[in-house]
């Protein structure tokens, strides 16, 4: 390194904390060869990396309903789990912004008995936002929210694991049924965030008192979630205000931002992002993690408890064309998998789904059709582009034979009234980073979420073993077996791995993008500031 290297390096330094004006910093760079242009974005890159206090960050999104509620056990999408879980709450651990997993509100943890006892060491002298301190019992409260016969809650088919939890000192211990290597994952997830315990020994959800980084101002399902600073947080925060508004029209979301009325916006519009990429005061982000856009059937219900009907419609779909017209080639054709291609295990089913009417017209023949028609539900809800994707899908499937019926849906009630609802709709997943997450949310039989009603028991039994099985060879056997199960025989239809695209004003800086979920993870409140 050269001396003026060596000086350019510590002017950087001083750029990060606002100790060198602009121009001596750039004729440092132009001594030590750098361009002018080179030098003014070095210097803008230093000065936007450097953490500042203050502001209030406004972001608008695509989602959010009415129906919405406080109880985590509820959290439907980005709307519930950015506001009231990445900004007001904590879980037990975090997945973080490289896609490790590691500690949130416990410091540390530990496993033992192959994997099938748990130790959780919570942080001292974290509290909750009304001042009450942490405590083991509240963790274990706000385990036992999700778990029993009658609970409701999406995680339930990630509790059902735990056989006993509970406190012990400044430790939570869990039993589970069998080993888990995974289990931290499932500490993660955003439905169970620690609540504090009522004296009646259940979770107060209901009052919106959390640990996280902003404390709850204001809720309005549907509409908008307001937020203050916590001021005696046990993490940096940026952010004097976060605010978030439901702005479900993407043309009304993209102008809101271009006119400043939000500083960040989900969801872009993929056909029209090349006019919002010429605004100068305006980045773009493209995020690509474990997510996938899909059309989901109810194998449960007629007619596509039939497996060649199911088949037949799965390679009635050109998702290539899919791909190029409504996602303009940024998002990538899937293979009715809902393993992404980078986690562990991975494999990539066959047959190749690809777009064949001939063979989609042999397998209904097989089911005893001539033809079909049924309707599908879509909503931009769903994903942006769910309502083109559904109707070129209707022009892919009548080459086969195949009369789909597109019924476009109210965006505000989608979550409530269609999915989980009707048998054959546009949905769309952030995946998870480990199998396990995945298929005990959305395809063990019993799951909550089990939206293509996937009932299969040698499936089953596979994700009990493996979990507990530490031979990677034996493993990776046993999740190749069961993406195969899911890929032939289930009611996924993957269109594509979807890229989140997300923009948002110049003002706003941050380190690198989580892609467990979308908004950074849903941690954009607590790892953003303004530069």
């Amino acid at each position: 390194m050269t001396e003026f290297e060596h000086k350019l390096k510590l002017a950087e330094a001083l750029a990060r904390k606002g100790r060198i004006s602009r121009r001596d910093f750039v004729q440092l760079a132009l001594a030590a060869g750098l361009t002018v242009p080179a030098a003014t974005t070095m210097f803008s890159r230093a000065v936007r990396a450097e953490p500042k206090k203050g502001g209030h960050l406004r972001i608008g999104l695509g989602h959010g309903a009415t129906t919405d509620s406080m109880d985590p056990a509820t959290y439907p999408d980005q709307m519930t789990g950015t506001a009231l879980w990445g900004t007001l709450a904590n879980s037990l651990t975090e997945v973080d912004n490289k896609g490790n997993i590691t500690g949130d509100l416990a410091e540390s943890y530990e496993s033992s008995n192959g994997a099938k006892t748990w130790v959780f060491k919570l942080r001292r002298g974290v509290t909750f936002h009304n001042g009450k301190p942490v405590t083991a019992n509240d963790v274990v409260v706000s385990f036992r929210h999700h778990m029993g016969a009658d609970s409701k809650s999406a995680a339930k088919s990630y509790v059902e694991a735990i056989e006993d939890i509970k406190a012990d000192g400044d430790n939570v211990v869990f039993t589970l049924k069998g080993g888990n290597a995974d289990f931290p994952y499932i500490a993660s997830d955003y439905h169970i965030p620690v609540l504090p315990a009522k004296d009646d020994g259940t979770a107060d959800w209901q009052s919106g008192i959390r640990t996280g980084p902003y404390i709850l101002d204001k809720w309005e399902p549907g509409v908008r979630a307001t937020f203050k600073r916590n001021p005696n947080y046990y993490r940096p925060t940026w952010f004097d205000e976060v605010s978030f508004t439901v702005i479900a029209d993407v043309a009304a979301r993209t102008n809101a931002l271009n006119t400043g009325e939000i500083d960040y916006m989900d969801r872009c519009d993929l056909k029209t992002l090349s006019m919002l990429e010429r605004n100068t005061r305006i980045d773009i982000d493209k995020t690509t993690g474990y997510g996938h856009y899909i059309f989901v059937m109810n194998s449960q219900v007629a007619p596509f408890d039939n497996a060649d009907v199911r088949n037949a419609l799965k390679y009635a779909i050109d998702r290539e064309d899919i791909a190029a017209k409504v996602f303009s080639g940024i998002n990538r054709p899937a293979n009715d998998n809902p393993i992404a291609p980078s986690i562990k295990f991975a494999i990539d089913p066959q047959p190749v789904h690809k777009y064949d009417p001939e063979m989609a017209r042999s397998l209904l023949k097989k089911a005893g059709l001539s033809s079909l028609k049924v309707d599908i539900s879509a909503s931009d809800a769903a994903f942006s582009g769910a309502v083109d994707a559904a109707t070129l899908y209707k022009a892919h499937a009548a080459a086969a034979g195949i009369d789909l019926n597109v019924i476009q849906e109210a965006a505000d009630s989608y979550w409530d009234n269609v999915w989980l609802k009707k048998p054959f709709v546009a949905s769309y997943w952030n995946g998870r980073p480990v199998q396990d997450l995945m298929f005990t949310m959305a395809y063990l039989s019993t799951a909550a979420w089990n939206d293509t009603g996937f009932k299969n028991a040698r499936f089953d039994e596979l994700l009990v073993q493996a979990r507990s099985e530490t031979d990677d060879v034996k493993r990776a056997a046993m999740y190749a077996e069961m993406q195969q199960l899911v890929h032939t025989e289930g009611g996924l239809l993957n269109l594509c791995w979807s890229t989140y695209v997300n923009a948002h004003s110049k003002t706003l800086a941050h380190g690198d993008i989580g892609t467990n979920w979308d908004l950074d993870g849903m941690k954009i409140a607590q790892r953003w500031w303004f530069a």
